[in-house]
């Protein structure tokens, strides 16, 4: 086999893993509100415990992408695979909060940080060359949307046709199939780099990330990323049927919302090597205020909610390869796991932030009223910070070698 049809089924593979790891997290909303009515608990419980999944995917990702850096993506993702399965085998069986909240929450958090898009993306990135990368990242996490789409209505198909409980257990055994899939991450071999970008050890290169004020930027937008995507995709679904909405339209609502995202991905990854990725990431951000503020301001109804979903899932996770191309261009590919699974963190403290507000804010007022127009301003700030960034590469001398050998 030829090493382009290697690294071509290696990409393939990556996309899946994360069309199983991001698809089967985003089935969660469609039992936010069944699981709160049986177990007569307050939405809140399963929402906490959906922010809390977010927060220990955030707080593991650099751990996990720096496993990935030193030991190769394959290793990781088949540990993530079996953590997100007991994870999800825990919320089948759940009859407690904590019981749900150790198996939705701590568990699928850990595995979903090691199989999702920080540490596919950084297999990704050191097989594929510099001048395709950006591409590559989009068609990774365009079949990560894929598996959104097709994994939401599967889930209510799962759920209408067998219950909640079961549902779970279904696709708890789907994430197992993240395993053999893993394999092909470690059949290729790397690219040449620049070792103007590459010399550094782990402390010198966290240390240089820090003090650019671009890789600061960048960690606070992607929290307002994490915040608007969680929020909407946990809560949408509640949102619907409290104004009247027939269930089955909140499901093809988020699936609405990873099939257009395969084409958002897909043109950003495209842009994303043609044009300015920080100018483009300030735009989605802005576009997703507007496009917030035009659904909460016209009539709901089904149309309206499948249009937002629609649009929307245009601008969802477009930010992804942008902005994990933006952290390999400005600081190389050497450590991308760990430089963009703290920007990663971020994501995931604004997902936690998203998921347990929106739960939070509607037991207290009784609407999502808030914390929409909070998602509004966000995006607002999150479009103004991108545009100062310094998108070139650091520039090191050519001799410069680890703190190690220095």
């Amino acid at each position: 086999m030829s090493s382009s049809s290697r690294i071509l089924i290696a990409v393939i593979c990556a996309g899946l893993i994360a069309w199983l790891s991001v698809g089967i997290r985003q089935t969660f909303g469609i039992f936010l509100q069944p699981i709160s009515l049986e177990l007569e608990w307050g939405r809140e419980v399963f929402a906490f415990a959906l922010a809390l999944q977010n927060l220990m995917w955030g707080l593991c990702q650099p751990i996990a992408g720096a496993f990935a850096d030193r030991y190769g993506s394959t290793r990781v993702v088949i540990i993530g695979s079996l953590i997100y399965a007991l994870g999800v085998y825990l919320m089948a069986e759940s009859s407690s909060s904590l019981q749900m909240h150790i198996g939705a929450g701590f568990l699928v958090g850990i595995g979903l940080s090691a199989t999702s898009f920080t540490v596919v993306l950084a297999a990704v990135g050191k097989l594929v060359q510099s001048k395709h990368r950006s591409l590559a990242f989009g068609v990774t996490t365009a079949l990560g949307s894929l598996g959104q789409f097709a994994m939401v209505p599967t889930g209510q198909l799962f759920f209408e046709t067998y219950g909640w409980s079961v549902a779970l257990l279904i696709l708890g055994a789907c994430s197992l199939l993240m395993m053999p899939l893993a394999a092909a991450l470690s059949n290729h071999q790397k690219q040449t780099v620049n070792p103007q970008l590459e010399n550094l050890d782990i402390r010198h290169a966290l240390r240089e990330a820090i003090q650019h004020s671009g890789y600061r930027y960048l960690t606070i937008g992607f929290y307002v990323c994490g915040f608007q995507v969680m929020f909407i995709g946990a809560h949408l679904p509640a949102f619907l049927v409290d104004a009247g909405i027939d269930s089955s339209i909140g499901a093809w609502a988020l699936s609405l919302v990873g099939l257009f995202n395969v084409i958002g991905s897909l043109l950003c990854g495209y842009l994303g090597g043609r044009y300015s990725k920080k100018n483009t990431l300030a735009l989605i951000y802005l576009a997703r205020a507007i496009v917030i503020a035009v659904f909460l301001i016209v009539p709901l109804s089904t149309t309206s909610a499948l249009v937002f979903a629609s649009v929307m899932g245009i601008l969802w996770l477009g930010t992804v390869p942008l902005t994990s191309g933006l952290v390999a261009q400005i600081f190389g590919m050497r450590h991308l796991g760990i430089l963009f699974g703290i920007v990663f963190l971020s994501h995931q403290l604004g997902s936690f932030t998203g998921v347990w507000l929106g739960g939070y804010l509607y037991d207290t007022t009784g609407t999502y009223d808030m914390a929409w127009w909070i998602a509004i301003m966000l995006g607002i700030t999150a479009a103004l910070l991108h545009w100062p960034i310094n998108e070139r590469a650091i520039q090191r001398p050519l001799t410069e070698r680890s703190s190690k050998t220095a």
